[in-house]
This record gives C-alpha cells, sequence and structure tokens, in this order.
C-alpha cells in the first residue's frame, strides 16, 4: 500500500531542506499514495528569505493552514502513515514533545505518535541545550525519529542542494521509499 505523508515546514533556518524534500517527493510520486504540506507562517518567511522565492506554492500536493484542524491528518482515521518536519525547529519540537496540539503541526504530529506511525524531525539547531536534548529524548521515547539536518560528505557534493540531498535522503530512506542516491562506497 502506497503511503500518504504529512510534511510540515516550521520556521527554522534551512529552507532548503523542505525544498529538497518536496522535490524529491515529487520524483518519487508513484510510490506515494498522497503528500499534505502544512507550513508555519515562519517558514514562507524563512523560505523566501534564504530562498528567495515562493516557490513552495508551486508544487501540486495538497496544502492546509496551520490552523486548519479539519485537515484529514489531524485524525488518525485519515490513515497518513509517516509525517516528516523539516527542517524542525526547537520550539516546535518543544510543543510536540509537550504534546500541547496547539496547531496543526503539534496535532498531526501527535496523531502520528498516538497511532504508533512514523514522526521524523529534521532538527535545525547548533548548539544544543539540555531542554532541546530532553525534548529529543522525550520523543525518541515516543517513537519519533530525530535526524539532524548534518550533512555528510562522502558524495563530494558541489551544490547546497546536494549538500542538503544527503540529509533527505536518509528522511526518504526512513520512510521507505525506494530511491537511486549515492550511498557509501557504493
Amino acid at each position: 500500500m502506497k503511503p500518504k505523508i504529512v510534511v510540515a515546514i516550521t520556521g527554522a533556518s534551512g529552507s532548503i531542506y523542505a525544498k529538497v524534500l518536496l522535490d524529491k517527493l515529487l520524483l518519487y510520486k508513484d510510490q506515494i499514495d498522497r503528500v499534505a504540506i502544512v507550513m508555519s507562517k515562519n517558514a514562507k518567511d524563512v523560505w523566501e528569505f534564504e530562498l528567495g522565492t515562493k516557490s513552495y506554492e508551486d508544487y501540486p500536493f495538497e496544502t492546509f493552514e496551520k490552523d486548519d484542524f479539519m485537515a484529514p491528518f489531524a485524525s488518525g482515521s485519515a490513515q497518513f502513515k509517516k509525517m516528516i518536519v523539516a527542517p524542525c525547529s526547537m520550539g516546535s519540537l518543544a510543543r510536540i514533545a509537550a504534546g500541547t496540539s496547539d496547531d496543526l503541526i503539534c496535532r498531526a504530529a501527535d496523531v502520528i505518535l498516538k497511532e504508533r506511525r512514523q514522526l521524523i524531525l529534521v532538527t535545525r539547531e547548533s548548539p544544543l541545550n539540555l531542554i532541546h536534548i530532553n525534548n529529543m529524548k522525550t520523543l525518541t521515547e515516543a517513537g519519533a525519529m530525530i535526524l539532524p539536518a548534518t550533512p555528510s560528505f562522502y558524495s563530494r557534493p558541489k551544490t547546497f542542494e546536494e549538500l542538503a540531498l544527503t540529509v533527505i535522503d536518509r528522511a526518504i530512506d526512513a520512510i521507505g521509499i525506494e530511491q537511486d542516491t549515492k550511498r557509501w562506497q557504493s
């Protein structure tokens, strides 16, 4: 069965990770039933500042506002099986860890966790304080995967997109999408 995937984009620096993720999901759309996107207002502002475009509007995926609790993935019955938050700010991580469900990003993450489905958080912060680490521990114990936006260099990336792809390819692997990518010694 092809998965339904929620992509949440928060206001952390690193919009390139979200762009590369959406590009990759578009490339492998034949393996996916449905992609739904929710972006915070800060995420849109950061995307426009860092990437110089509003290209987040150009993707053919369903988009939902952060306060739209009628979105299908706000309920476990909609059967969205996977969620990637990229980039994931420490504020969003904290709210998800606390179970606040005060916006659609946090509610969707809460649903994914309560249904024992797959939540991947591409965290973007450095250095980390103990609160960040404890929130990551809480979410890991709840079943989430913390995937720091820490690129690798053995593929010898030449562009920012190629560098970001070294992180996003790990997220794509984690959700079970078969992909053609550079691998260690392959």
